[in-house]
């Protein structure tokens, strides 16, 4: 029997930027049109003729509708009332006139403006969702942002969304932990993000050097992973550090000096464009997260064969690591614990290598062509 070939519309913001979230979606839709001969639409509000960050199948369709909320960036407070209203209101007009005319048998929302209206759009799709970080940190503020007012916001605006994915025919998570983070809800799946790389090398675990990946904010931690490291440093002397990441290093590279790190051996980078060499050059990956929505760079790290010592952090690395098997589980901010866990595995060469070989076979689930399987199942099922 010939596998359904489903017609596909996702809705989101844009693809020129370098997010996780458009990389995903780009990866998937290729893989569905390309392999399942899939009809795929993206449906965009904004970036219109910017080229796409990730290159995008031929047999891909891409309609802008060229709403541009990006202009509320520059608004004043109460200019953007007004001018958010008007938006949001030309948004649902043409996108409820391009999905009248597509009439895809799926919509997907990834959880944007058009949550808010999707399901009273009654072009006869399926209507999913996708929630691409953890429930506590969806649309939060920064711990030194809140405030009582936002609090008051955030709660208001929480029982909203509930109300609304409560009529998708499906809303999927990534992971386990936050699935039981919506007892609200019925119509809840797991399918965690793919593997964004087919890894062509593993490291040989021979370089005296340990990893971390991520923004230069506050919920990556690695103001904690520095504290950590001012101990590890005096007890593995022939140990470096490689921190590589996108923002402003500079609060990083004062800590560093406050705490009187060696910069010989802690070395705070800017991105990479070859993040797999990189991995392959350590032998030790370091995660050391407040929250995830998932914690890809996890995944990415031990497919190139490393072992990992990872906060405990709402979610992701508990479904991702086995803790003891491929990896070292910590409770989240416990600074001398996680000095503890990297200092066990960088004293021993044989743990470091029997962990990696788990971790090697224990993330082969994370594969693009596995978990697009658990996707057509899912449209297959909902359509």
């Amino acid at each position: 029997m010939e596998a359904r070939k489903h017609k596909i519309v996702y809705c989101t913001p844009a693809l020129y930027m370098a997010g996780g979230v458009e990389r995903v979606l780009t990866l998937k839709a290729n893989y569905f049109a390309e392999h399942y001969g899939y009809d795929i639409t993206i449906i965009l509000t904004d970036g219109k003729d910017k080229p796409f960050f990730y290159p995008l199948s031929e047999k891909v369709r891409v309609i802008n509708l060229d709403i541009n909320f990006e202009e509320l960036w520059t608004c004043s407070f109460v200019r953007k009332i007004f001018v958010y209203l008007r938006k949001q209101h030309l948004f649902r007009k043409r996108l409820s006139e391009e999905l009248m005319r597509l009439r895809p048998d799926i919509t997907v929302s990834l959880l944007r403006r058009e949550i808010n209206f999707l399901c009273d759009i009654k072009d006869g799709s399926r209507k999913m969702g996708e929630l691409h970080v953890n429930r506590a940190n969806y649309r939060n503020f920064e711990a030194n942002e809140a405030n009582f007012v936002k609090n008051l916001f955030a709660r208001f605006w929480m029982r909203s969304l509930v109300s609304k994915l409560k009529k998708l025919d499906q809303f999927v998570v990534l992971t386990e932990e936050d699935r039981q983070a919506w007892p609200e809800l019925s119509n809840v799946s797991v399918i965690p993000d793919p593997l964004s790389f087919e890894p062509t090398r593993q490291s040989p675990l021979t370089e005296h050097q340990v990893i971390a990946v991520g923004r230069y904010v506050y919920q990556k931690g690695f103001d904690l992973l520095l504290q950590a490291w001012s101990r590890v440093e005096k007890a593995c002397p022939e140990w470096q550090l490689s921190i590589y990441g996108m923002g402003d290093r500079t609060p990083y590279e004062q800590q560093a000096a406050a705490l009187g790190l060696d910069m010989s051996r802690c070395h705070l980078e800017s991105t990479t464009p070859d993040i797999q060499a990189a991995y392959c050059r350590s032998s030790l990956f370091a995660f050391s997260s407040r929250f995830e929505g998932f914690g890809m760079v996890l995944v990415e790290a031990m497919a190139c064969g490393l072992p990992v010592v990872s906060f405990d952090c709402p979610c992701g690395p508990k479904d991702i690591i086995t803790d003891g098997e491929d990896g070292l589980l910590v409770k989240t901010g416990e600074v001398g614990q996680f000095a503890d866990a990297l200092i066990r595995l960088m004293q021993s060469e044989e743990l470091r290598r029997e962990m990696a070989s788990h971790a090697l076979e224990n993330v082969k689930r994370y594969r693009l062509d596995v978990l697009a399987m658990r996707w057509k199942q899912l449209f297959d099922h909902i359509a």
